[in-house]
């Protein structure tokens, strides 16, 4: 049997394990200490955002944020359809009513028109939710799919017609940049995810970032159980067990310091697929790749790629997909919509369906950072045989 090629896995630089054995060296074992810290630091200064929470997972970034926002029953929530399901159960958690939001075909991301449709008809007072309550408008969750940023001007500018704040969903996109400024910095609150096939890892972990103090700092304080501050343990309020430990957040900091090296090593995978895909295309085929527009700067977390049956001689995502898996290489279809999802399919959704074509057609490829020219060797080579 070969070796496998993962989608995305976890890639070492060279000052981990230093930090993690800090925290051993000094006895720093207990969840919180001087790497969280450092972390939250680091993350503060690479985006040049105010405040950072360093977290247990992008979920619970997520729960944390809607929490701030005070959602709850009766509250609507625009979330992008295409995307993974943490962006859409933590709406759940709260009582709260997903209203999902379809792909525009630029960056596959959230559609401001439908975004706007669903925002009217909310604020009309004609959409409900399963108990019969007229549902009240509440917050926009878009996300960054991929590492492609969404069109977050006319985003934004939605949000400030209707006076609706922004949780961006930036799991993907750590790095990424929209018109020169980093994703998850543009809304009220930003969550990244730091598990472990991210484009950085602690290999499983989160963060929230905003230029809001106030909100950073009470999302430390609902993250640690909320306990209050008193001699005892003390409690006014339900909280949770969310924070990153502080041997996690060791292996943060090493990751933090080869981020840019890792944005590069993927964005030059990227490149070698457009490469590589050219050729075929040259030949009749019509391998199309999430493009995005001229003022994103993705961070190709993942390079997608589209392959639809009717212009490509019959070939399909799945034909590739399934002689990809007999070599040990693996991809992924792109995301099944959360409309589609058996347990989120009663949630209002607007759009015209594209993320459902997207899905049918598009397939992630091996991505990792710690790719070599062997593995490329094995990947093109298994595609040629496909082809």
């Amino acid at each position: 049997m070969k070796d496998k090629i993962w989608l995305s896995s976890p890639h070492m630089g060279n000052n981990e394990q230093k930090y993690v054995n800090e925290a051993f060296d000094t006895n720093w074992i207990a969840p919180l200490g001087p790497h969280v810290n450092g972390m939250e630091k680091d993350i503060e200064s690479f985006n040049s955002v105010g405040h950072a929470a360093a977290l247990s997972s992008g979920t619970a970034a997520l729960h944390l944020a809607l929490i701030l926002n005070n959602v709850g029953p009766g509250d609507a929530v625009f979330v992008q359809t295409f995307t993974f399901s943490a962006t859409v159960n933590p709406i759940c958690y709260q009582g709260a009513t997903p209203v999902f939001i379809d792909s525009e075909p630029e960056t596959w991301n959230m559609d401001p028109q439908a975004l706007e449709a669903a925002i009217t008809q909310v604020k009309n007072g004609t959409l409900k939710n399963e108990k019969g309550q007229v549902l009240k408008a509440k917050c926009i969750l878009p996300v960054h799919l991929y590492g492609m940023p969404a069109k977050m001007d006319a985003i934004m500018k939605i949000a400030e017609q209707y006076n609706l704040p922004v949780i961006e969903d930036a799991a993907e996109s750590l790095g990424a940049t929209f018109k020169g400024q980093y994703t998850g910095t543009f809304g009220d609150l930003g969550v990244y995810s730091f598990n472990g096939n991210k484009i950085i890892t602690t290999s499983g972990g989160g963060a929230l970032v905003s230029d809001s103090q106030e909100k950073i700092e009470n999302a430390r304080f609902l993250a640690t159980q909320a306990r209050d501050n008193a001699p005892h343990y003390q409690h006014s309020q339900v909280g949770y067990n969310y924070r990153m430990s502080n041997v996690l957040a060791g292996i943060g900091r090493g990751q933090m310091q080869v981020l840019p090296t890792r944005i590069n090593q993927r964005r030059a995978n990227f490149e070698r697929y457009q490469a590589y895909f050219k050729s075929w295309n040259d030949k009749g085929f019509n391998i199309e790749f999430q493009e995005g527009m001229e003022t994103c700067f993705s961070n190709r977390w993942l390079t997608c790629v589209l392959i639809d049956p009717s212009n490509n001689k019959g070939l399909s995502r799945e034909k590739i997909r399934l002689h990809l898996e007999t070599e040990n290489v693996e991809s992924r279809p792109l995301w099944k919509p959360m409309h589609l999802q058996p347990v989120f399919s009663h949630f209002p959704f607007f759009g015209s369906g594209l993320s459902e074509e997207l899905f049918d057609i598009g397939l992630c490829l091996p991505s990792g950072s710690n790719l070599v020219d062997q593995d490329f060797d094995r990947i093109f080579g298994a595609l040629d045989q496909c082809f």
